[in-house]
């Protein structure tokens, strides 16, 4: 099981357990805590991950600002990603492209979803996320386009 699954499986016996989970995952890439997102459910190949409305990720329409948006969109597949690729393999973003649907203005939630990924021969993977709205509305979808190789050799 990959280190991170099993992290969650530990912490998340604990009472505020998803909150902290969601913490100290976002405090890899310190940029993600600007969104407090909160990791709802993750296992291999899936994540799905909130992130409320308040005032710090609004735009000046008082709707979820696109940034936060796309913030989430890299959050959730980068998590889902290191959830789920083999020890050996490793991955980076290289490219991004989001589609703002709707105005967001509500919480919302970004789900990715890996299942039909061969994690042994790609070299490419296409993160499809899409961002609800409180009424399951999409509002955002995001392609983000990571590269995926064999780590070095020691």
């Amino acid at each position: 099981m990959n280190y991170l699954l099993k992290l969650q499986q530990k912490v998340q016996r604990y009472p505020l357990g998803k909150t902290i989970f969601s913490r100290l995952v976002a405090s890899k890439a310190p940029y993600f805590k600007t969104i407090k997102p909160q990791i709802e459910e993750l296992r291999h190949n899936y994540l799905r991950a909130s992130m409320r409305k308040r005032r710090s990720v609004e735009n000046h329409l008082g709707t979820v600002h696109a940034i936060a948006s796309c913030n989430l969109c890299e959050f959730t597949a980068g998590i889902c990603m290191e959830a789920s690729i083999p020890k050996h393999r490793r991955w980076i973003p290289v490219g991004m492209d989001v589609q703002y649907l709707k105005k967001a203005e509500s919480d919302v939630e970004a789900i990715c979803d890996l299942n039909a990924v061969e994690w042994e021969t790609t070299d490419s993977v296409d993160c499809h996320v899409s961002v609800l709205d409180k009424n399951k509305v999409e509002v955002v979808k995001a392609i983000i386009t990571m590269k995926v190789s064999d780590k070095k050799k020691k």
